[in-house]
């Protein structure tokens, strides 16, 4: 087991209030949840964290991974003495959220997955390896061509050339070990077989929303937990939350408000 550590992290809202976990993706950091958290603090207690290599977080040299990302997670919810929260992620983070789903159920009421790295197959599956080279090779240089191809052209100005320079700030190991750990690892779970296998194990309600309607169709089939359901949304980047910054609050809000405990 990989050691945990310290995140850093941010704290919004009342500490009464249910709370809600923004966890955000490979190359990234907590500020693209800034808009985000302080439109949800207003009803909810809100926990930002820096993932583990990324941000303002410590950088390991090993084990930068989903996994180990997911035992700091709840080291942290603990800590914060949360409860059970609505655990959001977007791309790598939302396979982090589900694996402390997963593992750690007593501290996750439900999980919002937006875009979500798993379920890798076809063309992406078979592109693992040569990406997987590169990233070894080159880091965070490596990945700026894939950050840079993931925006709608009705993206807001400046938020490509953000993320560009936040992915060419983390550290090239990490950008490497993290990537493996989301899919070639062993017990990585990114590839779609194994993608299944973990997300059958959810014992609470989950929602996925695509940008693919095939992955769509996909993750519906995987389902078990009443009142999970998958959504797909249509002319948006994979950066969805941040194009549609209002869209994705609503969306989190209407979902706690729906499963809250009375």
């Amino acid at each position: 087991m990989t050691a945990t550590i310290d995140l850093f992290h941010t704290v919004l809202g009342p500490d009464a209030a249910p709370a809600v976990l923004l966890v955000h993706g490979w190359g990234g950091d907590g500020r693209e949840w800034s808009p985000h958290a302080e439109a949800l603090a207003a009803r909810h207690r809100v926990i930002v964290p820096d993932l583990r290599g990324h941000g303002r977080s410590p950088v390991p040299a090993r084990g930068n991974t989903p996994a180990a990302t997911a035992e700091d997670l709840a080291v942290l919810l603990t800590a914060l003495g949360t409860g059970p929260v609505v655990a959001v992620g977007h791309s790598m983070g939302g396979q982090v959220v589900n694996l402390l789903a997963v593992h750690r159920p007593d501290l996750v009421r439900s999980v919002v997955a937006l875009d979500p790295a798993h379920g890798a197959h076809g063309a992406e599956l078979d592109e693992i390896p040569r990406r997987l080279a590169a990233y070894r090779e080159n880091g965070s240089r490596a990945a700026v061509p894939l950050v840079a191809g993931a925006f709608s052209p009705t993206a807001p100005p400046g938020l490509r050339t953000a993320h560009i320079r936040t992915m060419l700030g983390t550290p090239d190991h990490v950008i490497a070990q993290a990537y493996s750990g989301m899919y070639s690892d062993p017990g990585a779970v990114g590839i779609r077989p194994h993608s299944e296998a973990y997300l059958r194990r959810r014992t609470c309600p989950a929602l996925t929303v695509w940008t693919s309607a095939e992955a769509a169709d996909w993750e519906r089939g995987t389902l078990r937990e009443p009142g999970s359901r998958v959504d797909h949304w249509t002319a948006t980047g994979h950066y969805l939350h941040e194009e549609h910054p209002g869209r994705t609050v609503r969306l989190i809000e209407q979902w706690a408000a729906d499963r809250a405990v009375n």
